[in-house]
């Protein structure tokens, strides 16, 4: 994994260069290297996975009288396949990483290559000869491309802080990006990057730039398809693409772990993981995250029903992992706020931000490389509210069930509607997802739920794995993201994926035998937060200064209004499960930072 990043038809001097390289670094400390041409310069800086000296980057090809230039950003799963059909039309190679592979393929089959990989990515191919540059991002979207077209040149990065190094781009909230902030936030819409005209190249998407102009398309979504396999034959099947998704993502000449909270997605991994380490008499590393008291403060709730630390006990004895575990405490929260809101560029989910920054911090002292258990709720339908009739009923986005809330803290000097912005927002979403004629109204409106989930949601967690483990160069790869899983998985019907009316009851039929029945039989809890009421007045207590001022915020924000959302817990959190009134003051304070920290300014 590492940083990417482009200047096309713009000029690139020497100290341009060194401060985007600068901005990459965190990505990618264990190289920087830069390709210039007249017309274009690459920036690549490197986290050495694969191949350390074989996978150098900028990586250039001469094939078929054309000269090409890689930056790329990702991992391959399919690497072995696929250089051995490039190998038979001829191509030679000089390493064994996947980035040679992939700019191979870019050379055989043009902008078809993304077809032919099964990964996650994010990478730009510049054609010498045709003055041309090929952009693409993964099917899911796990690894991120932003781009700004400036002074009729093409900037793009892997983070948008990179593309606000270059000289005369600044960091601008129109009336879009204020109402995403408020009404949306911390997630935003499709292909927007939140400040004006800062986008995002869409998962699934490619395309090309060339003569001032870039045209992308989509060439990956999920597609509705008859499923005619018998509930034994998907069962067989869905453990078949589990188990291959993961030991495919264990690839690495780098130590790898994988992150355990006892839940049912990462206990999967781990147990996987651990098995395949054993074959050659290896302990796999795992690596669990807690909070100082917790055991004395947790409080169990509809979205969290009891603590992890049971359930990490049964894997580690039952698969005698070699355990880490990182105890953090409000201070440590508290004191990632900056951290978590600079590494995602925007502000993000609070604490669940802040405890993850910390805990890849700790991670990456021990491993390189870590398997984590994100999006299987998505594909499979775990959350909560894809199995409340009473949510599920309801127009609107169901992880913030809260518009006229929102609503009421949006400053009225934006010129949007906003209940009308996010149900718009809703509703075309709704509409693009693809659905076979004659589906039945349940069925229907589960697909709509997959395609929300997909869409919004899950990018937002992937988001903030990306950029929470990347600040502190660790690669974390998401095995349930695998395409294959996503695609079969759409066209299943929900009477299987709730099999016996247990959140993703399919998969934990698929995966009998494999974990500890207490483990598989864990009703769902999501990412631990803290309970700790000193986490909330240490909150409080740098919140006070900001709501006495006359910052930034109010320019966003209506005062009164906010002060008032704050007198009590709402019934709604603000944004998933677990942003309730502490982290929604934590997500207030990542805003006032932002504003003040990017230097941002109102175009409203």
């Amino acid at each position: 994994m590492c940083a990417i990043s482009g200047i096309i038809g713009l000029p690139a001097e020497e100290t341009v260069v060194k401060a985007m390289l600068k901005t990459m670094h965190r990505r990618g400390p264990d190289d920087a290297r830069f390709f210039q041409q007249e017309d274009v310069t690459l920036l690549h800086a490197r986290l050495a996975i694969i191949d350390p000296v074989g996978g150098r980057q900028p990586m250039e090809l001469d094939f078929a009288g054309e000269h090409y230039c890689l930056v790329y950003n990702g991992e391959l799963y399919n690497t072995q396949e696929l250089r051995r059909e490039l190998a038979a039309s001829g191509h030679q190679f000089l390493g064994h990483s996947d980035t040679e592979v992939v700019l191979h393929a870019y050379a055989q089959f043009g902008a078809d290559c993304v077809n032919h990989f099964n990964g996650i990515f994010s990478f730009a191919v510049w054609e010498e000869k045709n003055k041309r540059l090929f952009i693409a991002r993964d099917r899911i979207g796990v690894k991120p491309f932003f781009y700004h077209i400036h002074q009729g040149g093409l900037l793009f990065a892997s983070e948008i802080k990179t593309i606000l190094a270059y000289p005369g781009v600044e960091a601008k909230l129109d009336d879009s990006g204020a109402a995403q902030l408020v009404m949306l936030g911390p997630g935003r819409l499709p292909g927007s990057g939140v400040l004006k005209d800062i986008l995002e190249l869409e998962p699934g998407c490619c395309g090309f730039f060339q003569e001032g102009k870039l045209t992308t398309y989509q060439y990956w979504k999920l597609r509705d398809r008859i499923h005619r396999d018998s509930f034994a034959d998907t069962v067989a099947h869905v453990r078949f693409l589990v188990e291959d998704a993961i030991k495919r993502q264990m690839v690495s000449d780098m130590p790898i772990g994988t992150f355990l909270s006892g839940g049912l997605d990462s206990s999967i991994i781990t147990a996987v993981c651990a098995g395949e380490k054993a074959k050659n008499g290896e302990i796999l590393k795992t690596f669990s995250v807690d909070y100082q008291d917790n055991d004395r403060y947790f409080q169990a709730n509809k979205f969290q029903p009891n603590s992890d630390a049971s359930y990490i006990r049964s894997m580690v004895n039952a698969r005698k992992t070699d355990h880490h575990w990182t105890v953090l405490t409000p201070e440590d929260l508290v004191g990632a706020l900056e951290d978590a809101t600079i590494a995602r560029d925007l502000p993000g989910m609070a604490d669940v931000d802040f405890s993850l920054l910390a805990f890849c911090r700790e991670i990456r002292k021990e491993v390189k490389v870590a398997l984590s258990g994100e999006c299987a709720d998505e594909i499979f339908g775990g959350y909560p509210w894809y199995r409340d009739p009473e949510v599920r009923a309801q127009e609107g986005f169901p992880w913030a069930q809260n518009t006229r809330q929102r609503a009421e803290v949006l400053t009225s000097a934006v010129r949007i509607n906003p209940t009308d912005f996010v149900m718009d927002a809703y509703r075309k979403t709704c509409q693009e997802s693809d659905i076979l004629p004659g589906t039945t109204p349940l069925e229907r409106r589960m697909k709509e739920m997959v395609n929300l989930n997909f869409r919004w949601f899950m990018q937002t967690l992937l988001d903030r794995k990306d950029r929470m483990s990347m600040y502190s160069a660790l690669e974390v790869r998401v095995p349930f993201c695998d395409y294959r899983i996503a695609e079969y998985l759409y066209g299943v019907p929900w009477e299987y994926k709730d099999y016996q009316g247990r959140e993703k009851g399919l998969l934990r039929c698929a995966v009998e035998g494999l974990l500890p029945q207490e483990v598989l039989y864990r009703k769902k809890s999501p990412y631990p937060k803290t309970f700790d009421p000193a986490y909330e007045k240490q909150i409080s207590a740098k919140l006070i200064p900001v709501l006495e001022e006359d910052g930034p915020l109010w320019h966003l924000l209506n005062k009164e209004a906010v002060v008032n959302m704050l007198a009590e817990e709402t019934p709604w959190p603000w944004y998933g499960q677990l942003m309730r009134k502490p982290q929604t003051m934590a997500y207030l304070l990542q805003l006032d930072f932002w504003l003040r920290q990017y230097h941002v300014e109102f175009c409203f």
